[in-house]
């Protein structure tokens, strides 16, 4: 569960918006976004496999920078 507390003057209105940035980096603006509507388990799966390709193509995009940096 996410609580804010006041810090010190702080407005209404920054409490807010430290709220909704707290929610956006535990995901659950995510999970709320995804679970408004009904995902078939085929599109599921189709989602899930290209997260996992953008995931192994920035892997291997991340070893390949790091293989040319210690060449030099």
């Amino acid at each position: 569960m996410i609580k804010v507390r006041p810090r010190g003057n702080e407005s209404i209105q920054q409490m807010l918006k430290r709220f909704k940035r707290l929610c956006q980096r535990e995901g659950l603006t995510r999970d709320l976004k995804r679970h408004s509507y009904y995902e078939k388990p085929s599109e599921r799966k189709r989602r899930q496999s290209r997260k996992a390709i953008r995931k192994s193509e920035k892997d291997e995009e991340l070893a390949n920078s790091a293989n040319t940096t210690r060449r030099k």
